[in-house]
């Protein structure tokens, strides 16, 4: 193991650990939500308006992102990929504009990716401490959107940089001023940038639709297990509201272009 991939692993085992603290926090002041992955055997179901096939593919896209960024830039980057539905989304610092570029140049080139957004900022990498911080308000805004009314929070990826909710998702424009207007007054968040891809509330019912029938025949073909944490209910998870603050201020993200595969030719 070389010493860069030592210390990128140490630090991943330690944002893990204070994570996880976080997680048990939270636990212990009432919230009900989990974040889990699938009950029985790492199988994916699917608990948002993507397909089980589109789950598949952002995730593969994820690890060759994360492994050719950790390749390729240098150790005192601190590069965190999220994707979804082959949106690329790159949060964390690095120590110059070349490794910025660098970052976004290297996930263009994996097939696939559809979009990219680039929110690297350029300084040094955060601390332990801060990145504890954004793993208790990703679950603290989780949890406000778990408990607000008319809302779906299967429907919204969140994500914390600090102090920064980014937030991603198949949503219409509704949903996504509703999503960013919940997050943005969690005590604690400084700003929101909504990272949706915007659909038609009849496209909406459609991808549900096929979600749901992927979730079915998974289901069918796997053995009986629990649901998984993740399809949670509209209602509020405790008796007692959370607290809010004054509305953090809320932008849209600028979206370049990724690496899509060509068309198929035409007969």
């Amino acid at each position: 193991m070389t010493n860069k991939t030592r210390v990128k692993a140490t630090l991943a085992q330690a944002t893990l650990v204070v994570s996880l603290l976080s997680g048990v926090a939270l636990t212990l002041q009432g919230c009900a939500l989990a974040v889990v992955g699938a009950a029985a055997g790492g199988t994916l179901i699917a608990t948002d308006r993507r397909t089980l096939g589109a789950q598949t593919e952002d995730r593969e896209i994820q690890i060759k992102a994360t492994s050719r960024i950790n390749e390729n830039l240098p150790d005192t980057a601190h590069v965190n990929v999220t994707v979804f539905n082959r949106r690329v989304l790159l949060t964390g610092e690095v120590p110059d504009d070349a490794s910025k570029q660098k970052a976004e140049a290297v996930v263009r080139d994996i097939n696939n990716v559809g979009s990219i957004v680039n929110e690297l900022a350029i300084q040094g990498a955060s601390s332990i401490s801060s990145r504890a911080n954004d793993s208790y308000l990703e679950g603290r805004v989780k949890t406000a959107m778990v408990g607000e009314k008319d809302l779906r929070a299967n429907y919204y990826k969140v994500v914390c940089e600090r102090g920064v909710v980014y937030l991603m998702g198949l949503v219409t424009q509704d949903e996504g001023a509703h999503g960013a207007d919940v997050a943005a007054r969690v005590p604690g968040v400084e700003q929101v940038v909504k990272v949706f891809q915007y659909i038609k509330p009849e496209e909406a019912q459609a991808l549900e639709a096929a979600a749901a029938s992927d979730a079915s025949a998974v289901s069918a073909a796997s053995a009986p297990a629990e649901a998984t944490v993740g399809t949670v209910p509209d209602s509020g998870v405790s008796s007692r509201p959370l607290d809010t603050q004054s509305p953090a201020p809320v932008k849209n993200s600028d979206v370049h272009p990724g690496n899509p595969a060509p068309a198929p030719a035409a007969k």
